[in-house]
C-alpha cells in the first residue's frame, strides 16, 4: 500500500501528481507546516527531517521528491514516466532532475532577480522541445511543472518571459493527473 504525506503547494505536489499519472491505489495524509503537524513525534519516525513529501511503501518511508519520483516511474513502468531501453535519455532524465534538485529548486530564495535569472537558463535548456526530454512525458516534466507552477503564482513573471516554460506548463496543466491534483489540494488548502 502507498501512502503519501503532502502538505498542498509544497514539493509533495510532483509525488502527488505523479501519482494520479500511475493510477496505482494511494492514500493520502495532508501535513500542515504552519500548524507543525510536520514537527510531530509520530511524522519525525518515518521522516526525522520533518520535510514533505514521505512516501510509505508498505510501511516503509521513502523520502525527497527525486527519489520518490524515480521509484513510482521504476515501479510502475506502464505509465512511461521514464524512458525505457534507451540509456541515454533515462540519463537525461536524472540530469533534469539533478538540475532541478540543485539549482532550480533553491532559486526562488535567493531573490527574484536570481530566480529570473536561473529560470532563463531553464527555458533555453527546455527549448521548444514539447517535453524536457524530446517527445516523451516523464518525471522530470512533473517535477519541473511544479517549481514553475510556484515560481509563477508567487513572483509572477513578466508575459513572454519564459516562452517555453509557459508552453510546456500549459500542456502539463492540461494532463488528467494534474488537474485532479490540483482539485485535491485545493479542497485542503494551499499554506503557501
Amino acid at each position: 500500500m502507498l501512502t503519501l504525506y503532502f502538505c498542498p503547494g509544497t514539493s509533495s505536489m510532483a509525488p502527488h501528481i505523479a501519482l494520479h499519472e500511475i493510477g496505482a491505489p494511494f492514500e493520502t495524509r495532508a501535513i500542515s507546516l504552519r500548524q507543525k503537524t510536520n514537527r510531530t513525534p509520530e511524522y519525525l519516525a518515518l521522516n526525522p527531517e520533518g520535510k514533505v513529501p514521505t512516501l510509505m511503501i508498505d510501511g516503509r518511508p521513502l523520502t525527497e521528491v527525486a527519489a520518490i519520483l524515480f521509484y513510482l516511474a521504476r515501479r510502475y513502468p506502464d505509465a512511461n514516466l521514464l524512458p525505457r531501453d534507451d540509456i541515454e535519455a533515462e540519463a537525461q532524465v536524472v540530469s533534469w532532475m539533478s538540475f532541478i534538485a540543485a539549482t532550480v529548486h533553491p532559486a526562488r530564495r535567493q531573490g527574484l532577480e536570481h530566480a529570473r535569472g536561473v529560470y532563463s537558463v531553464v527555458d533555453k535548456r527546455l527549448g521548444a522541445r514539447t517535453w524536457a526530454v524530446g517527445d516523451r512525458f516523464s518525471i522530470a516534466d512533473i517535477h519541473l511543472f511544479r517549481l514553475f507552477w510556484r515560481f509563477s503564482t508567487s513572483l509572477n513573471p513578466e508575459p513572454g518571459e519564459f516562452p517555453n516554460l509557459v508552453a510546456h506548463f500549459d500542456r502539463v496543466m492540461a494532463r488528467p493527473a494534474v488537474k485532479k491534483t490540483i482539485e485535491v489540494e485545493s479542497a485542503v488548502g494551499y499554506e503557501l
